[in-house]
């Protein structure tokens, strides 16, 4: 997909982004948030450490730099503005694109980049949302992922963005913009050891089915980005997988404890990588399904790119309960330890 910029924005002249085959025109003086990719579930300095690396693989990084090549003014929402992937931006030298101070769960932040974007869109509005905040901690069993795990998947994953559209709503009637909110397969298709994860995912996607009908109105346009196995740093590091291991180990039961065993839940955060190692490097697929979301004149209610992103959802809606299960169960477990209390024959 080729992606090239006709006259940039500048006062009063027009801007116009000329976009590939099938794309059409768009145009508008506008400017575009987006949020990039929020992660924050480290503490002190492994958090910042975390947040660069993030920044510098993840979709909102590639996001901002093509559309800032394309023209669009662009606010950056970064959890470390004094970070590496932040000052990369920066060293673009790019006047369309400016990076924000934004812990997208700390309204006093959001607020003030509210503020910001205000004064810098004017009356015009704001063109497009983009809400590409994202969590996972460890992949575990339901029974035994610490509520605090889960709570934090529904800030970070849900709330945060409910609240980013409720904010900058006013400033997209406007304009009569566009909302993209990145969900994940995991939202669509159940995924063992997911649960807290896909929940949390699902719940913005059904919130952004409603909010699409309810905008239409409006003419704001929301779309779900919804990527299948993609290698971004959400999988983390070997000091993550040995931190979740202990936050759960310490929140176990002593039933459960017993049941599953230290070795299996000791076995659950080295999912991560063979995970990791599956996905796929080039992030373009996604990044071009965010722009035309955001820049076409008919974006589609639903983006599924990813090898995956059709078939999964496929078989989940087509095969017998009990097919999936087998299914899901045999590929989508990404862990060969057993729970101490099934390991020969221990539990019927």
């Amino acid at each position: 997909m080729q992606l090239s910029t006709s006259s940039l924005y500048s006062g009063g002249t027009d801007r116009t982004a000329m976009l590939g085959a099938g794309w059409g025109h768009w145009s508008g003086p506008w400017g575009l948030l987006c949020v990039s990719l929020f992660l924050q579930f480290c503490v002190g300095g492994c958090c910042q450490r975390r947040a660069e690396r993030w920044c510098d693989s993840g979709f909102g990084h590639a996001l901002a730099e093509q559309l800032s090549e394309m023209g669009v003014q662009v606010f950056a929402g970064m959890l470390d503005v004094n970070g590496g992937g932040a000052q990369r931006l920066r060293e673009r030298g790019s006047e369309n694109l400016q990076v924000l101070q934004l812990d997208v769960t700390d309204s006093t932040q959001v607020e003030t980049v509210h503020r910001y974007i205000c004064t810098q869109v004017g009356h015009t509005g704001l063109w497009g949302l983009v809400n590409n905040a994202g969590i996972l901690h460890c992949p575990a069993d339901a029974e035994l992922q610490p509520m605090v795990a889960c709570r934090r998947c529904m800030e970070v994953n849900f709330l945060s963005a409910v609240n980013m559209c409720q904010v900058f709503l006013p400033l997209l009637r406007c304009s009569r913009g566009r909302i993209v909110n990145v969900s994940s397969m995991a939202g669509e298709v159940p995924m063992p050891l997911f649960a807290s994860y896909g929940a949390s995912k699902a719940a913005l996607r059904v919130f952004s089915e409603v909010l699409r009908m309810e905008l239409s109105v409006w003419g704001v346009k929301v779309s779900v980005i919804q990527p299948a196995g993609f290698r971004t740093n959400i999988f983390g590091t070997n000091d993550d997988a040995r931190r979740y291991r202990d936050e759960i180990l310490a929140a176990l039961s002593s039933e459960a404890r017993e049941d599953y065993g230290e070795a299996y839940v000791s076995s659950l955060p080295s999912s991560l990588s063979r995970m990791s190692q599956q996905c796929a490097e080039d992030l373009s697929p996604v990044v071009d399904e965010m722009c035309h979301a955001l820049l076409s004149v008919c974006p589609r209610p639903l983006y599924t790119p990813g090898q995956m992103g059709w078939l999964l959802p496929f078989l989940h809606r087509h095969c017998p309960t009990a097919v999936f299960d087998l299914i899901a169960m045999t590929f989508l477990k990404h862990t060969e330890c057993e729970p101490a209390g099934l390991r020969g024959g221990g539990h019927s």
